[in-house]
C-alpha cells in the first residue's frame, strides 16, 4: 500500500490559484498565510494526475460523454463508503455543487417563493437564492455544548404555503457537524409534512473523522426521495476543484426531468474530457489516499485544539466532525468585527474567512482551512499566539 507525503510544501504562487494569487484583492497583501479558500495544499493524488496525462496523450480533446466506467466507479464508491445504492438513471452531471444549487432553485421553484437555509452556512446558498429572485428564509442553527444543532421548533414555525425548498449542508460547512441519522430523519419528516424540496449538499461527505460517519439523507427515509435532490463531487475530497466535476442524484422522475430539461436547455450537461477521467480515477483508486489524508487532517485539527487550549484560550474552536475547516470563536479577544478583521490580516498575517460572511450567527467567528502541511499550521498558530500576546501587552 502506497504511503503519501502530506508534509511536502508546494509553492502555489503564480499558478493562477484563487487561494494564493488573490490575496492582494481579499487581504490587501501577499504577505500572509492563506488558510481561507476550501481547497487543499496537498498534491492532487498521482492516480488522478496520471489519468489526465494519459488522456492528454491522445491529443484530441473533443466533446466528451460520461461512460459506463464513470457510472460504475461513482456508484461503487457511494455504495462502499456511504452504503447508499444509487442507479445510473438517477445521476445528472453538473460542473459543481454551487451550480447545482442554482439549477435546482431555477428548475424546481418559482420567483418569489421561499427557500430556507440554516446559517451560519456556506454563503453561496444565500447568494443563489436572492440572485434568482427567491425569498431567503433563515432557520439559524443553535450552539449547544460548542457544536451546532438544528432548531426544529423554529423551523416548523417559519414554514408557510410559499415555502418550497430547504438547502442543507451535510456535513456542515463551516461548523463541521456530521449530522446524525436522527437529526436527518426529523428534517425529512418536516419536509415531507410540508411538501418541501430538500437539497442536500454532500460535497464533504468523504471527509469525516474518527467516531463519526456521514449519512446520506436518502438513506434515512424511504419516502423522502420524492422531494430529495443530492449533490456530490470528488473535487473537495481529492483536491481537484479546478477540474469541474459534480453529480446531482435524483430518484424522483419529475424532479429529475425538470432538472435535466434545464441542463439541456442551457447546454450544461456535457462536462469535459478531463473531468470525466479525473473522476473515474478518483472513485476507482482513491480509498487509500483518502484514509491517509483524513488521518493527517485530523491530526492537524487535534494539534489546533490542543494549542488553543494551552496557549490561546480566548479563541475557542468548534471541533469539526468532518470537513477540513475549523470554525474559530474569537469573541474572547473582545474586538469588534472591523477590529477582528484588521487583527488577523495585519497582526497575525494569517488569511482566514470572516465568519459574518456565513450569515446569522457568524459574527465573531473565523474559518480556518487546515488541509495543508503541519508546518504551515504550526506557523499560523505561532503567529496568532504572538499577535494575541502583543494585543494584551498593548492594553
Amino acid at each position: 500500500m502506497k504511503t503519501y507525503n502530506f508534509d511536502e510544501i508546494i509553492d502555489r504562487e503564480q499558478t493562477d490559484c484563487v487561494k494564493y494569487d488573490l490575496r492582494p484583492i481579499f487581504f490587501g497583501s501577499n504577505d500572509l498565510i492563506p488558510m481561507w479558500v476550501a481547497d487543499m495544499d496537498f498534491k492532487t493524488p498521482d492516480f488522478i494526475v496520471n489519468a489526465i496525462k494519459k488522456r492528454a496523450e491522445h491529443e484530441i480533446f473533443g466533446y466528451s460523454i460520461r461512460t459506463k466506467r464513470y457510472y460504475d466507479a461513482f456508484i461503487n464508491w457511494v455504495e462502499k463508503l456511504h452504503h447508499w445504492s444509487i442507479k445510473k438513471e438517477w445521476i445528472l452531471y453538473t460542473s459543481g455543487v454551487v451550480p447545482a444549487v442554482s439549477l435546482a432553485i431555477e428548475a424546481l421553484t418559482k420567483p418569489g417563493e421561499k427557500i430556507i437555509i440554516q446559517p451560519p452556512v456556506y454563503f453561496p446558498f444565500a447568494n443563489s437564492i436572492t440572485n434568482l429572485g427567491r425569498q431567503l428564509v433563515i432557520n439559524p442553527l443553535k450552539e449547544v455544548n460548542n457544536i451546532y444543532v438544528m432548531n426544529f421548533e423554529h423551523l416548523r414555525k417559519i414554514i408557510d404555503s410559499r415555502t418550497k425548498m430547504l438547502i442543507l449542508s451535510n456535513p456542515h460547512n463551516p461548523g463541521g457537524r456530521v449530522w446524525t441519522p436522527d437529526e436527518l430523519k426529523e428534517l425529512c419528516n418536516i419536509c415531507e409534512e410540508n411538501n418541501i424540496i430538500l437539497f442536500s449538499d454532500e460535497i464533504h461527505s468523504d471527509i469525516v473523522f474518527s467516531n463519526h460517519k456521514h449519512t446520506p439523507v436518502a438513506t434515512v427515509s424511504e419516502t423522502i426521495s420524492r422531494l430529495l435532490v443530492t449533490a456530490m463531487a470528488p473535487t473537495k475530497t481529492f483536491n481537484m476543484a479546478g477540474i469541474a466535476s459534480s453529480s446531482i442524484i435524483v430518484e424522483d422522475n419529475l424532479l429529475r426531468n425538470n432538472l435535466s430539461a434545464l441542463l439541456e436547455t442551457m447546454h450544461l450537461s456535457g462536462g469535459n474530457v478531463f473531468s470525466h477521467e479525473a473522476a473515474i480515477a478518483a472513485y476507482t483508486y482513491g480509498e487509500n489516499w483518502l484514509k491517509q489524508m483524513n488521518k493527517y487532517v485530523e491530526q492537524n485539527i487535534d494539534f489546533v485544539s490542543d494549542f488553543l487550549l494551552k496557549n490561546i484560550p480566548e479563541i475557542v474552536m468548534m471541533k469539526p466532525e468532518g470537513t477540513y475547516m475549523i470554525w474559530l470563536n474569537c469573541k474572547g479577544l473582545r474586538l469588534n468585527e472591523a477590529e477582528l478583521k484588521d487583527f488577523f490580516i495585519n497582526k497575525t498575517k494569517v488569511g482566514l474567512n470572516q465568519g459574518i460572511t456565513f450569515g446569522e450567527g457568524g459574527a465573531g467567528f473565523f474559518r480556518m482551512n487546515v488541509a495543508c502541511p503541519q508546518q504551515i499550521v504550526h506557523e499560523a498558530l505561532r503567529r496568532i499566539k504572538n499577535a494575541v500576546l502583543e494585543l494584551y501587552n498593548s492594553k
